[in-house]
């Protein structure tokens, strides 16, 4: 049996994940501390894993709460620089607080998001095992491959790929004040400074929830990556109530801004005036999106604060998304297609992926209105192609693994100590 810690991003879409890969693990009996926030942990204990707080003076009850619905208001670069403010805060928390959390309850082997490096320079400065765990898109950067930000697809003619590097280079230098705490502690703990982003995946395993068939053709993957499809425990999800007994018949399409970027008003009202006059139900969710409330919309949709999403997923025949990766993967599960409206972050990216694998169109967010998200719409309900793509796209990710095959290999890696070999070739 291994105790493991888990550190990652507070936002849902890191932890949700996180926790199913945990609870995994804690099934195959093996101790799982979650080292977070204090508020989130009732959800960590809810589904089996321990807790450790961290961060309780800047983070009391409530305060994260109030950051995320800021987030929920902002779009495009002032929603990516208030991300990495908080990933600043919470890496700066993570370097000051874990070492000793981590020693004094015997923590022998971490998993790290792929977004927290201070969490692999812990790891680094206490010598014990990390696996790299993606749980948004890849960020293994490659020349040909666009940085995740943005809605571009594989090129590798020269001018894509200069566009590319200037791209890269400019991320770098906006997430500069991430990288000077993590040289403040590198030098403190005698560590080699971090360079670039490889410097902090792990040589052990590095997992992804995205099938292989929902990434761009890569070639400078490491061995040691791994497409395990994504990681859902259906069973660690409270029960939602929803009106069943409103829902129609119609063809269903499901509506859902993720619980993040979520207050955006126009948004939902360009979707409900998209399918007022089409022959189906609209169902949006919220996202608990509490504070926010919206008018009367166009035809009447069914709103809801939040919804049981897994269960109307297999009743949609369309999803309109912000092409968070956990709700893009969600519907390709369950052969669903979707129109992506991305806002910010990785969303964007994930939006190429859905257009590249004809699973799905896409629409900026500065581009968006009826009309033009009307006709992307119509297109899915009336081209049988995207429903087939997300079908394969379905089949793919059950041949995947899942957290089952993360779990196998995170166990191999830290009996072993050895790196887990894929030798798929990307």
């Amino acid at each position: 049996m291994t105790h493991f810690g888990i550190l990652c991003p507070s936002s849902p879409g890191h932890l949700n994940p996180m926790m199913a890969l945990g609870k995994e693990l804690v099934r195959r009996g093996h101790r799982v501390t979650l080292i977070q926030v204090p508020e989130l942990e009732s959800q960590a204990l809810a589904v089996g894993l321990e807790f450790q707080a961290i961060g309780a003076k800047e983070f009391p009850p409530g305060v994260l709460a109030e950051k995320f619905a800021r987030l929920g208001q902002l779009s495009g670069l002032k929603a990516i620089a208030f991300t990495l403010d908080l990933i600043k805060q919470g890496g700066t928390i993570i370097l000051r607080d874990a070492p000793e959390i981590i020693t004094s309850i015997g923590i022998e082997a971490l998993l790290v998001d792929q977004v927290s490096p201070e969490s692999a320079t812990v790891a680094k400065h206490l010598k014990i095992p990390f696996i790299t765990i993606c749980n948004a898109l890849i960020l293994n950067q490659e020349p040909g491959i666009p940085p995740f930000v943005t809605p571009w697809q594989r090129n590798t003619a020269w001018w894509a790929l200069l566009r590319n590097g200037i791209t890269y280079a400019v991320l770098e230098r906006v997430a500069q004040p991430v990288r000077q705490i993590l040289d403040e502690y590198h030098r403190k703990w005698n560590l080699p400074l971090y360079k670039k982003v490889a410097d902090s995946l792990s040589n052990l395993a590095q997992i992804s929830q995205q099938p292989a068939e929902f990434e761009f053709p890569r070639t400078q993957l490491p061995e040691c990556f791994h497409f395990a499809g994504p990681f859902v425990d259906p069973t660690g999800r409270k029960p939602i109530p929803f009106p069943y007994e409103q829902l129609t018949g119609q063809p269903l399409i499901y509506a859902s801004m993720g619980t993040l970027q979520n207050q955006q008003q126009k948004i939902f009202q360009a979707i409900a005036a998209a399918c007022a006059n089409l022959d189906v139900q609209l169902v949006i969710s919220l996202g608990g999106a509490s504070n926010f409330c919206l008018p009367e919309l166009p035809g009447k949709p069914l709103v809801v604060q939040y919804a049981p999403q897994l269960e109307l997923l297999q009743k949609a025949t369309l999803t309109i998304t912000h092409a968070g990766l956990n709700t893009a993967l969600e519907s390709l599960s369950n052969g669903v297609p979707m129109v992506a409206i991305p806002i910010t972050n990785d969303q964007p990216g994930v939006a190429a992926r859905i257009a590249w694998t004809e699973t799905g169109e896409f629409v900026p967010l500065s581009r968006l209105s009826v009309p033009r998200l009307q006709k992307a719409i119509q297109q899915i309900l009336t081209n049988e192609t995207y429903k087939q793509n997300a079908i394969r796209l379905q089949q793919a990710i059950h041949h995947a693994g899942g957290v089952r095959r993360a779990a196998d290999i995170i166990e191999q890696a830290v009996l072993t100590k050895q790196p887990v070999l894929n030798h798929t070739s990307f």
